[in-house]
């Protein structure tokens, strides 16, 4: 699962990201914390799975 994050230097500042596009981990658990649902992340962004919410979750 963890696997799904990625930190590649000169990318994002160097923060981790979701499979190694430009969707940084802090982005996802800050809309989570701000109550968006995990159904409307996957709406805004269609590249991503419910895998990589929950691999977000897990750091």
């Amino acid at each position: 699962m963890l696997s799904r994050i990625t930190q590649t230097s000169g990318q994002c500042g160097g923060r981790p990201c979701i499979r190694g596009m430009r969707i940084r981990v802090s982005d996802i658990l800050e809309m989570l914390a701000e109550n968006v649902s995990v159904s409307e992340i996957l709406e805004d962004f269609p590249d991503l799975e419910l895998e990589d919410i929950q691999a977000c979750l897990l750091l």
